[in-house]
Protein backbone atom coordinates (compact mmCIF):
# COMPACT_ATOMS: atom_id res chain seq x y z
CA UNK A 1 0.00 0.00 0.00
CA UNK A 2 1.50 3.38 -0.93
CA UNK A 3 2.56 5.51 2.02
CA UNK A 4 0.07 8.26 1.21
CA UNK A 5 -2.77 5.77 1.63
CA UNK A 6 -2.02 5.20 5.33
CA UNK A 7 -4.97 4.55 7.59
CA UNK A 8 -5.48 5.87 11.11
CA UNK A 9 -3.70 2.89 12.66
CA UNK A 10 -0.49 3.66 10.77
CA UNK A 11 -0.63 7.33 11.75
CA UNK A 12 -1.28 6.44 15.37
CA UNK A 13 1.72 4.08 15.48
CA UNK A 14 4.00 6.59 13.75
CA UNK A 15 2.94 9.28 16.23
CA UNK A 16 4.42 7.21 19.08
CA UNK A 17 7.90 8.12 17.77
CA UNK A 18 9.35 4.92 19.22
CA UNK A 19 12.85 3.91 18.20
CA UNK A 20 11.70 0.29 18.65
CA UNK A 21 8.86 0.59 16.15
CA UNK A 22 8.87 0.97 12.40
CA UNK A 23 5.77 0.86 10.21
CA UNK A 24 6.06 -0.35 6.65
CA UNK A 25 2.98 -0.60 4.47
CA UNK A 26 2.58 -3.34 1.91
CA UNK A 27 0.05 -5.25 -0.13
CA UNK A 28 0.25 -8.90 0.95
CA UNK A 29 -1.16 -9.87 -2.46
CA UNK A 30 1.98 -8.60 -4.20
CA UNK A 31 5.02 -10.89 -4.17
CA UNK A 32 7.17 -7.96 -5.27
CA UNK A 33 6.09 -5.78 -2.33
CA UNK A 34 6.48 -8.64 0.14
CA UNK A 35 10.02 -9.33 -1.04
CA UNK A 36 10.89 -5.64 -0.70
CA UNK A 37 9.69 -5.70 2.91
CA UNK A 38 11.74 -8.85 3.59
CA UNK A 39 14.80 -6.91 2.42
CA UNK A 40 13.86 -3.92 4.63
CA UNK A 41 13.54 -6.24 7.63
CA UNK A 42 16.75 -8.09 6.83
CA UNK A 43 18.71 -4.84 6.50
CA UNK A 44 17.28 -3.65 9.84
CA UNK A 45 18.45 -6.71 11.79
CA UNK A 46 21.63 -6.42 13.83
CA UNK A 47 22.67 -9.87 12.64
CA UNK A 48 20.59 -11.26 9.74
CA UNK A 49 22.36 -14.60 10.11
CA UNK A 50 20.71 -15.01 13.51
CA UNK A 51 17.33 -14.42 11.91
CA UNK A 52 14.10 -12.79 13.03
CA UNK A 53 12.02 -13.89 16.00
CA UNK A 54 8.36 -13.46 15.09
CA UNK A 55 5.87 -13.05 12.26
CA UNK A 56 2.17 -12.32 12.91
CA UNK A 57 -0.10 -12.70 9.88
CA UNK A 58 -3.13 -10.51 10.60
CA UNK A 59 -4.07 -9.02 7.21
CA UNK A 60 -7.62 -9.92 6.33
CA UNK A 61 -10.79 -8.83 4.61
CA UNK A 62 -14.32 -10.11 5.00
CA UNK A 63 -17.60 -10.11 3.16
CA UNK A 64 -20.97 -11.81 3.33
CA UNK A 65 -23.51 -13.41 1.04
CA UNK A 66 -24.96 -16.83 0.44
CA UNK A 67 -23.23 -19.04 -2.13
CA UNK A 68 -25.63 -18.18 -4.95
CA UNK A 69 -25.35 -14.49 -4.11
CA UNK A 70 -21.53 -14.43 -4.15
CA UNK A 71 -19.52 -13.89 -7.31
CA UNK A 72 -16.40 -15.88 -8.16
CA UNK A 73 -14.49 -12.59 -8.14
CA UNK A 74 -15.45 -12.08 -4.49
CA UNK A 75 -14.32 -15.59 -3.54
CA UNK A 76 -10.97 -14.98 -5.24
CA UNK A 77 -10.50 -11.51 -3.75
CA UNK A 78 -11.04 -12.67 -0.17
CA UNK A 79 -8.80 -15.71 -0.66
CA UNK A 80 -6.01 -13.63 -2.19
CA UNK A 81 -5.67 -11.60 1.00
CA UNK A 82 -6.69 -13.97 3.79
CA UNK A 83 -5.20 -17.25 2.58
CA UNK A 84 -2.62 -16.65 -0.15
CA UNK A 85 -1.41 -13.49 1.60
CA UNK A 86 -0.70 -15.54 4.72
CA UNK A 87 1.07 -18.25 2.70
CA UNK A 88 3.06 -15.67 0.73
CA UNK A 89 4.22 -13.76 3.81
CA UNK A 90 5.11 -16.92 5.71
CA UNK A 91 7.11 -18.46 2.87
CA UNK A 92 9.00 -15.22 2.31
CA UNK A 93 9.95 -14.70 5.96
CA UNK A 94 10.47 -18.35 6.90
CA UNK A 95 14.24 -18.44 6.21
CA UNK A 96 14.74 -15.62 8.74
CA UNK A 97 12.31 -17.16 11.25
CA UNK A 98 13.96 -20.56 10.88
CA UNK A 99 17.42 -19.18 11.64
CA UNK A 100 16.17 -17.70 14.91
CA UNK A 101 14.04 -20.76 15.75
CA UNK A 102 11.31 -18.18 16.14
CA UNK A 103 7.53 -17.98 15.95
CA UNK A 104 4.83 -17.79 13.31
CA UNK A 105 1.43 -16.62 14.59
CA UNK A 106 -1.49 -16.80 12.16
CA UNK A 107 -4.71 -14.96 12.92
CA UNK A 108 -7.56 -17.23 11.91
CA UNK A 109 -11.09 -17.03 13.33
CA UNK A 110 -13.71 -19.10 15.06
CA UNK A 111 -15.06 -19.31 11.49
CA UNK A 112 -11.92 -21.26 10.62
CA UNK A 113 -13.26 -24.05 12.80
CA UNK A 114 -17.02 -23.88 12.23
CA UNK A 115 -18.91 -22.78 9.15
CA UNK A 116 -21.71 -20.25 9.09
CA UNK A 117 -24.45 -19.39 6.59
CA UNK A 118 -23.69 -16.44 4.30
CA UNK A 119 -19.98 -16.44 5.22
CA UNK A 120 -18.53 -19.05 2.85
CA UNK A 121 -15.90 -16.74 1.21
CA UNK A 122 -14.47 -15.93 4.65
CA UNK A 123 -14.86 -19.43 6.12
CA UNK A 124 -13.06 -21.06 3.19
CA UNK A 125 -10.02 -18.85 3.68
CA UNK A 126 -9.87 -19.28 7.45
CA UNK A 127 -10.28 -23.07 7.22
CA UNK A 128 -7.36 -22.87 4.77
CA UNK A 129 -5.27 -20.83 7.23
CA UNK A 130 -5.92 -23.50 9.88
CA UNK A 131 -4.78 -26.31 7.56
CA UNK A 132 -1.73 -24.37 6.38
CA UNK A 133 -0.75 -23.60 9.98
CA UNK A 134 -1.07 -27.25 11.04
CA UNK A 135 1.05 -28.46 8.12
CA UNK A 136 3.67 -25.81 8.84
CA UNK A 137 3.71 -26.68 12.55
CA UNK A 138 4.39 -30.34 11.75
CA UNK A 139 7.20 -29.42 9.34
CA UNK A 140 8.82 -26.90 11.68
CA UNK A 141 8.65 -29.05 14.82
CA UNK A 142 12.10 -30.61 14.40
CA UNK A 143 13.57 -27.25 13.37
CA UNK A 144 12.57 -25.47 16.57
CA UNK A 145 10.05 -23.06 15.04
CA UNK A 146 6.75 -22.73 16.92
CA UNK A 147 3.54 -22.13 14.94
CA UNK A 148 0.38 -20.90 16.67
CA UNK A 149 -3.13 -20.05 15.50
CA UNK A 150 -5.27 -17.37 17.14
CA UNK A 151 -9.01 -17.88 16.60
CA UNK A 152 -10.86 -14.71 17.68
CA UNK A 153 -14.60 -14.81 18.30
CA UNK A 154 -16.95 -11.99 17.35
CA UNK A 155 -14.98 -8.72 17.48
CA UNK A 156 -16.66 -7.33 14.38
CA UNK A 157 -17.72 -4.08 16.08
CA UNK A 158 -14.17 -3.42 17.29
CA UNK A 159 -12.68 -3.93 13.83
CA UNK A 160 -15.02 -1.42 12.12
CA UNK A 161 -15.11 -3.69 9.08
CA UNK A 162 -18.70 -2.80 8.35
CA UNK A 163 -20.97 0.19 8.75
CA UNK A 164 -24.70 0.15 7.93
CA UNK A 165 -23.84 2.19 4.82
CA UNK A 166 -21.17 -0.25 3.62
CA UNK A 167 -23.47 -3.23 4.18
CA UNK A 168 -26.18 -1.60 2.10
CA UNK A 169 -23.68 -0.71 -0.62
CA UNK A 170 -22.41 -4.30 -0.77
CA UNK A 171 -25.98 -5.60 -0.79
CA UNK A 172 -27.07 -3.29 -3.62
CA UNK A 173 -24.08 -4.24 -5.77
CA UNK A 174 -24.66 -7.93 -5.03
CA UNK A 175 -28.35 -7.76 -5.97
CA UNK A 176 -27.69 -5.75 -9.13
CA UNK A 177 -25.11 -8.27 -10.34
CA UNK A 178 -27.09 -11.44 -9.58
CA UNK A 179 -28.10 -13.67 -12.47
CA UNK A 180 -31.77 -13.15 -13.33
CA UNK A 181 -32.63 -16.76 -12.44
CA UNK A 182 -31.26 -16.31 -8.91
CA UNK A 183 -33.11 -13.03 -8.36
CA UNK A 184 -36.33 -14.59 -9.60
CA UNK A 185 -36.08 -17.83 -7.59
CA UNK A 186 -35.13 -16.24 -4.25
CA UNK A 187 -36.97 -12.95 -4.52
CA UNK A 188 -36.14 -9.56 -3.02
CA UNK A 189 -37.91 -10.29 0.28
CA UNK A 190 -35.67 -13.30 1.04
CA UNK A 191 -32.57 -11.35 0.01
CA UNK A 192 -33.47 -8.35 2.20
CA UNK A 193 -34.12 -10.62 5.21
CA UNK A 194 -30.61 -12.08 4.90
CA UNK A 195 -29.07 -8.61 4.64
CA UNK A 196 -31.00 -7.52 7.76
CA UNK A 197 -29.56 -10.52 9.63
CA UNK A 198 -26.06 -9.49 8.58
CA UNK A 199 -26.68 -5.93 9.80
CA UNK A 200 -27.71 -7.27 13.20
CA UNK A 201 -24.60 -9.47 13.41
CA UNK A 202 -22.32 -6.59 12.40
CA UNK A 203 -23.57 -4.43 15.24
CA UNK A 204 -22.81 -7.14 17.80
CA UNK A 205 -19.70 -8.54 19.42
CA UNK A 206 -17.03 -7.38 21.83
CA UNK A 207 -15.37 -3.98 21.57
CA UNK A 208 -12.45 -5.02 23.78
CA UNK A 209 -9.73 -6.58 21.63
CA UNK A 210 -7.27 -7.05 24.52
CA UNK A 211 -7.90 -10.83 24.71
CA UNK A 212 -6.68 -11.11 21.11
CA UNK A 213 -3.61 -8.99 21.86
CA UNK A 214 -2.89 -11.06 24.96
CA UNK A 215 -3.08 -14.26 22.90
CA UNK A 216 -0.66 -12.92 20.28
CA UNK A 217 1.72 -11.74 23.02
CA UNK A 218 1.70 -15.16 24.68
CA UNK A 219 2.23 -16.93 21.35
CA UNK A 220 5.28 -14.74 20.65
CA UNK A 221 6.87 -14.70 24.10
CA UNK A 222 5.90 -17.81 26.09
CA UNK A 223 8.47 -20.59 26.41
CA UNK A 224 5.81 -23.09 25.38
CA UNK A 225 3.17 -21.29 23.29
CA UNK A 226 -0.19 -22.96 22.70
CA UNK A 227 -1.10 -24.51 19.37
CA UNK A 228 -4.42 -22.63 19.38
CA UNK A 229 -5.80 -19.64 21.24
CA UNK A 230 -9.52 -18.95 21.60
CA UNK A 231 -10.13 -15.30 22.56
CA UNK A 232 -13.93 -15.31 22.47
CA UNK A 233 -16.86 -15.03 24.82
CA UNK A 234 -18.43 -18.14 26.34
CA UNK A 235 -21.35 -18.34 23.90
CA UNK A 236 -19.06 -18.67 20.88
CA UNK A 237 -16.62 -20.96 22.72
CA UNK A 238 -19.45 -23.35 23.62
CA UNK A 239 -20.91 -23.16 20.12
CA UNK A 240 -17.51 -24.02 18.64
CA UNK A 241 -17.13 -27.04 20.95
CA UNK A 242 -20.59 -28.30 19.98
CA UNK A 243 -20.05 -27.78 16.27
CA UNK A 244 -16.60 -29.38 16.22
CA UNK A 245 -17.14 -32.27 18.65
CA UNK A 246 -20.74 -33.43 18.30
CA UNK A 247 -22.38 -35.08 15.28
CA UNK A 248 -23.37 -32.58 12.60
CA UNK A 249 -27.06 -33.51 12.92
CA UNK A 250 -27.08 -32.21 16.50
CA UNK A 251 -25.33 -28.89 15.83
CA UNK A 252 -27.48 -28.36 12.73
CA UNK A 253 -30.60 -28.82 14.82
CA UNK A 254 -29.38 -26.27 17.39
CA UNK A 255 -27.84 -23.58 15.23
CA UNK A 256 -28.91 -23.84 11.59
CA UNK A 257 -32.35 -22.37 11.11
Amino acid sequence: MPENKGHDGVKELDSLNSDRLRTVQLNVCSSEEVEKVVEIVRSSLKDPEKGMWGLVNNAGISTFGEVEFTSMETYKEVAEVNLWGTVRMTKSFLPLIRRAKGRVVNISSMLGRMANPARSPYCITKFGVEAFSDCLRYEMHSLGVKVSVVEPGNFIVATSLYSPESIQAIAKKMWDELPEVVRKDYGKKYFDEKIAKMETYCSSGSTDTSPVMDAVTHALTATTPYTRYHPMDYYWWLRMQIMTHLPGAISDMIYIR
